[in-house]
């Protein structure tokens, strides 16, 4: 059992908390930025839009990804409404924050009359990135766990963090460790962004168009319908819980469109749009350790 339990407050800026998850999602941020830039480098994009449009998709996915977590866990705000939108922040919704963030890029793709497609693909191996490195935002605020396990792996919950499924009374602290699901979809993020990144890098590019962010949608809704098992207190509709049906939508969709899109070879990704040749300073290097 990993027994390193962290106050989630990092430091005091004077009277303002600073928290780690807080940190954790700066960090997704600045990193995906860095794949960003160099991702629509490689397809011969202006990396100059990113900045800005970073912004605006992040500050619409946090608005989204709290209104779809404070919707999933209704029960905990219902009662103080306060605790919607002052800290300390217990999570996000990562549904809510794609969907708010995909209508967020829509209207900047439109704006600057840039290829959806393109950019799209600009775009995925960020998301995982963010992912990655975001989900550590929820091992310090010790969430996003599973039931209990004897894999050496798992980790100490303090008894005031636990669901209501793991008292303990029945769960000792001492003696109980739990799945760190935090830990398996930032693996997953982790994973799925070398993925892309990699095939962005084939020569010759064997991908249309979009298909980065398709395979992105199909991985992440695949992983998290599994993950979704081993959580409690999910929101559920038809007995189902409301993130395994998103899942299907989202994974099932983006199935679909990768399929139609591949019967059309019309929509072969234009010459003036492949990723350009390798450099010295390759995206790779944003995701390798120091």
């Amino acid at each position: 059992m990993i027994d390193f339990q962290v106050d989630p407050i990092a430091f005091h800026l004077g009277p303002i908390p600073v928290y780690w998850y807080g940190i954790a999602y700066a960090a997704g941020l600045f990193v995906s930025y860095l794949v960003l830039v160099r991702q629509a480098r490689r397809f011969g994009q202006d990396p100059e839009l990113v900045g800005n449009g970073l912004i605006v998709i992040a500050i619409a996915a946090l608005i989204g990804g709290r209104l779809y977590h404070v919707i999933d866990q209704w029960v905990l705000y219902k009662d103080d409404l306060l605790r919607i939108v002052l800290p300390p922040y217990s999570g996000l919704g990562v549904y809510g924050g794609l969907i708010s963030g995909l209508i967020a890029f829509v209207g900047l793709v439109r704006y600057h009359r840039i290829s959806p497609w393109v950019w799209a693909d600009v775009v995925a191996p960020a998301l995982f990135t963010m992912q990655a490195i975001g989900r550590w935002g929820n091992f310090f605020n010790q969430e996003l766990y599973g039931p209990p396990t004897d894999l050496p792996w798992g980790i100490a919950v303090d008894c005031a963090r636990r669901v209501a499924a793991y008292p303990c009374a029945t769960y000792p602290e001492a003696t109980t460790a739990f799945q760190p699901l935090f830990l398996y979809e930032s693996v997953s993020g982790l994973l799925g962004a070398t993925l892309l990144i990699w095939l962005s890098r084939r020569r010759p590019y064997p991908l249309r168009a979009g298909d980065l962010i398709l395979i992105f949608f199909i991985w992440y809704s695949t992983v998290r319908f599994l993950l979704e098992n081993l959580r409690t207190g999910n929101w559920f509709v038809g007995g189902i819980a409301t993130a395994q049906l998103m899942s299907i939508l989202f994974g099932l969709g983006a199935f679909l469109v990768l399929v139609y899109r591949h019967r059309r070879s019309e929509d072969a990704i234009p010459e003036r749009d492949q990723p350009q040749s390798d450099s010295p300073d390759d995206e790779l290097d944003a995701l390798r350790p120091g």
